[in-house]
C-alpha cells in the first residue's frame, strides 16, 4: 500500500464515523483494507494523531490493532502503551463491538506488554476500562476476564479482582475463558484468605463440563485439595455433575495432594509432616508450599475445634497435649487466634490457665444480621428467576433438542412438561 492509500484509508475515517450507515460502510472498507493495513503496521504510528479516538474508534482500532501487530521496538514502548491506554479510555464501546476481536488482540497486545516490561500494575485499570465496555451486560464472561485478573495476580494487587470476582456470571462463549477466570479467581481469593470463595471458584473448574482433561483443571485441583482441608479438614466426593473425565482422571494426576489428604484425616501432626517433607519438592515447583504450610497450620485448630465439642472447660497445658503442640503458651496463642478469626467461642482465665468454650452467641436478631438474611433471600430470589428463565431458553433451543432426541430416541409425554407449550 502507498503512502496515499493511508492517507486515502484515514480520509475516508474521518469522513465515515457520524451515522450507524456510515459507520457500517466504514466498516466494510476497513475490512478489506486489513492486509494493506498490516503490511505497513510500522508506518501507521503517524497517523493516530488525526484521528479521535472517541469520534473515530472504529477506525482508530483497525489502525492500531494493524500496528500493534508489528513488533514494536523498546524506545516506541511507552509511546504503544499510551496509545492504547487513550483509546480504551475515549473509545465508543458501540463501534468497539462491531469488532470485538480486533478489540480483544490489542488489549492482548497491551497485556503482553506490560508483562514483557514487567509492569503488570499499570495494565490493571485500562484491562477493567476495556472489560465494561467490551460487556453488554456484567453478566457476560469475555476473553479479557482471565488477562485482568492475571495481572491482578502478577501485581499482587488481588483487591482490583474483586471488582469483577463479585459479577453473577451466566454467558460464557469459549470454555478456555471460564476455567482460567475461575482458576485465577481462585487464587486471587487464596490471596485475599477468603477461602470459602476460593473454593466455589476452584470447585467451577473441576465440575466444569469436559470430553479430555486440560491443565487448568488438574492445578485447579491441586489447589482445590488444599482449600477444602484448610475449610472443614476434608476433601469432599466429586458431585455428581462432575463430568466422567475429570471424576476418572484428576486423582491420579495429583496424587501427592490425595496422600497429603488422606494423612490429615489421621489427624496425626507428624505423619502429616513426613508427608509433606517426601512430596516438598513437588509442592515448590507447584507454588503450592504456602498453601501446604497452612494446611499444617489448620490440623492444630481442627484438634482444638474437636475439643470444644468435647469440653466446656480445658486447661492450656491439657490442649497443647491435644493438638500436638509444644508449650502452653503456643496454645493459647492458637486458641486467641481462633478466638478472633470467630471459629470458636472461648474465654481464658489468664490466672489458672483454664479455657472456657461457650455456644455461638448469635440470636440473628440484630438489625445488620436481619439486613443480610433479607439480601440473601432477595439475591436468592433474583437467581432462582434467572434460572429459570435459563431452563425455559434451552429447553425450546432447537440444537438442544434435537440433541436430546438423537441420545433418548423415545420420550414419555411427561417428559416435555418442562417445555412451555406454545413452543412445541
Amino acid at each position: 500500500m502507498a503512502m496515499e492509500s493511508v492517507e486515502a484509508v484515514v480520509a475516508h475515517i474521518q469522513g465515515l464515523s457520524g451515522s450507524q450507515e456510515e459507520v457500517a460502510h466504514l466498516h466494510s472498507l476497513l475490512k478489506q483494507s486489513e492486509d494493506a493495513l498490516r503490511s505497513q503496521a510500522a508506518r501507521l504510528g503517524a497517523f493516530f494523531h488525526q484521528l479521535d479516538p472517541s469520534v473515530h474508534t472504529l477506525g482508530y482500532l483497525f489502525l492500531l490493532e494493524a500496528y500493534s501487530s508489528d513488533p514494536v521496538c523498546r524506545e516506541q514502548d511507552g509511546d504503544f502503551l499510551l496509545s492504547i491506554v487513550e483509546f480504551i479510555n475515549s473509545c465508543s464501546a458501540e463501534q468497539i463491538r462491531l469488532a470485538p476481536e480486533k478489540f480483544i488482540s490489542v488489549c492482548k497486545s497491551f497485556k503482553d506488554k506490560v508483562m514483557q516490561l514487567q509492569v503488570p500494575i499499570q495494565g490493571i485499570v485500562p484491562l477493567r476500562t476495556a472489560i465494561r465496555k467490551l460487556q453488554a451486560s456484567s453478566e457476560q464472561l469475555t476473553t479479557l476476564h482471565s488477562d485482568y485478573l492475571l495481572l491482578c495476580l502478577l501485581a499482587k494487587c488481588y483487591k482490583a479482582g474483586l471488582s469483577i470476582l463479585d459479577d453473577d456470571i451466566f454467558e460464557v462463549d469459549q470454555p478456555r475463558d471460564l476455567f482460567l477466570y475461575c482458576y485465577y479467581g481462585g487464587m486471587i481469593n487464596i490471596g485475599l484468605k477468603r477461602y470459602r470463595k476460593a473454593w466455589e471458584c476452584l470447585h467451577n473448574v473441576i465440575t466444569a463440563p469436559m470430553t479430555t482433561l486440560n491443565a487448568i483443571a488438574v492445578e485447579a485441583y491441586k489447589k482445590y485439595i488444599l482449600v477444602s482441608i484448610i475449610l472443614s479438614g476434608q476433601v469432599p466426593l466429586f458431585p455428581k455433575y462432575t463430568s466422567s473425565t475429570a471424576q476418572r482422571n484428576l486423582k491420579s494426576h495429583t496424587q501427592p495432594y490425595v496422600d497429603l489428604a488422606n494423612c490429615y484425616a489421621t489427624g496425626t501432626f507428624s505423619e502429616l509432616e513426613g508427608c509433606i517433607q517426601t512430596n516438598l519438592e513437588k509442592f515448590q515447583s507447584d507454588s503450592n508450599l504456602g498453601l501446604v504450610k497452612q494446611v499444617l497450620s489448620s490440623l492444630y485448630k481442627r484438634n482444638i475445634q474437636r475439643l470444644t465439642q468435647t469440653y466446656l472447660t480445658l486447661s492450656l497445658q491439657d490442649i497443647a497435649n491435644a493438638a500436638q503442640l509444644k508449650t502452653p503458651r503456643e496454645a493459647e496463642m492458637h486458641v486467641l487466634q481462633m478466638i478472633q478469626d470467630g471459629e470458636i467461642f472461648a474465654t481464658i482465665n489468664q490466672k489458672d490457665g483454664m479455657v472456657s468454650f461457650h455456644e455461638d452467641p448469635e440470636q440473628y436478631i440484630t438489625c445488620g444480621m436481619i439486613e443480610h438474611i433479607d439480601s440473601s433471600i432477595h439475591r436468592l430470589m433474583a437467581l432462582s428467576k434467572k434460572l429459570g428463565s435459563l431452563d425455559e431458553h434451552m429447553s425450546c433451543d432447537p440444537a438442544y433438542l434435537t440433541r436430546i432426541g438423537k441420545e433418548r430416541p423415545r420420550f414419555d409425554f411427561d417428559e416435555f412438561d418442562s417445555v412451555p407449550h406454545k413452543f412445541l
